[in-house]
């Protein structure tokens, strides 16, 4: 009877006050990255850079699709360490993370990037490092991918500074079609300009294409000035013109050169200059001849070995000797492949990419 007196009471106060049943609590699952041994997958282990792979992709990651209670987008992120930041209390913390986006299970790198990322993280160039990776994703909670390492052997790029522009008499005192000087070291810049005949041979240094930034101007004894109203800089007259602007010395030079190839591999051999025929048109210089693969030769200008071309290590056209930036003993003689007649041509009119071209006729 107390039972259902009880009871009564009960049913009488839910009426009264209303009862609610206990809710059930949501309790979070940890998710996993994978079940598999092998969640992160890189399409190569090592990675040797060099500036003939900086366009192209030169490795990629790839991890499978994290699993969450929710089925909502979930968001990736690719953490790069060196080995000894992922061990210990702070580990991972000095991690790259690069967020690679909502359910993209993959991310590439150019060449170029990822060698601004391996010096970035402290690998020399020239020297094999290790980089470990991992995948973080996010929802509701994090889950981290087991780590892998890639090996990269990154390179020392060649440093890119902005173009000077060289308005002049020469082309009508244009700065939005002038010539462009380029530095091959820090703020010393050159280039060669073609100045045919005319009253007079002034030009000027600007550094965008118009009149409404800094130009260079003539200081008196060699020196520049960014004073607007400052008179022009002079060449030596007409022809093919090295200029140069150094604004470590904030001084400048205009040479008039020509061209020829000198060596044991050229017709004159060590003692005679073989010379070179400059195309207005086509701006470069060039000369056919017969040529011997026992041998080697340079470019060299106004037959004398004050400014001369060889190559680098990578073949490339590199100064040997130039009063602008200095004698380079590491640059080489050029040599032909087999003897022969061949076309031989120096182009200078792209201050950041000097080349030559050797055409067996």
């Amino acid at each position: 009877m107390k039972k259902i007196l009880n009871l009564a009471i009960i049913l009488v106060a839910c009426l009264a006050f209303g009862c609610k049943k206990e809710a059930n609590l949501t309790v979070l699952k940890t998710v996993p990255f994978s079940t598999g041994s092998s969640n992160l997958s890189a399409s190569t282990a090592a990675v040797t850079l060099s500036k003939a792979n900086d366009t192209t992709s030169v490795i990629t990651f790839f991890w499978p699709a994290v699993e969450y209670t929710i089925k909502a987008s979930v968001t990736y992120t690719l953490q790069i360490d060196v080995p000894a930041d992922t061990v210990g209390t702070s580990a991972w913390g000095n991690a790259k993370s690069i967020t690679i986006g909502n359910d993209v299970l993959s991310k590439s790198y150019l060449g170029r990037d990822l060698n601004t990322l391996a010096t970035d993280m402290g690998i020399a160039p020239g020297t094999e490092g290790a980089l470990v990776v991992r995948v973080q994703s996010y929802q509701d909670q994090y889950a981290y991918s087991k780590p892998i390492v890639v090996k990269v052997t990154p390179y020392q790029p060649v440093a890119t500074y902005p173009l000077l522009y060289i308005p002049g008499n020469y082309q009508g005192w244009s700065p939005g079609t002038a010539t462009t000087a380029a530095a091959l070291k820090p703020k010393i810049y050159e280039a060669y300009v073609y100045m045919p005949a005319a009253d007079n041979y002034y030009f000027k240094f600007t550094t965008a294409q118009d009149w409404d930034h800094i130009n260079y101007g003539d200081g008196g004894n060699g020196a520049i000035t960014t004073d607007g109203l400052a008179g022009g800089l002079i060449s030596p007259g007409p022809g093919y013109i090295q200029v140069s602007i150094n604004l470590n010395t904030n001084t400048w030079s205009a040479v008039r050169t020509t061209w020829s190839i000198l060596g044991d591999a050229s017709p004159g051999g060590w003692n005679t200059d073989t010379q070179l025929t400059y195309d207005p048109a086509k701006q470069v210089w060039s000369v056919t001849c017969d040529m011997k693969k026992d041998g080697s030769f340079k470019f060299r200008a106004n037959n004398a070995w004050v400014i001369d071309f060889g190559v680098n290590a990578d073949g490339n056209l590199a100064y040997a000797d130039s009063p602008v930036f200095g004698y380079d003993g590491a640059v080489g003689n050029i040599t032909v492949p087999s003897d022969g007649n061949y076309t031989i041509t120096l182009d200078l009119h792209d201050p950041s990419n000097y080349n030559y071209k050797l055409k067996k006729n």
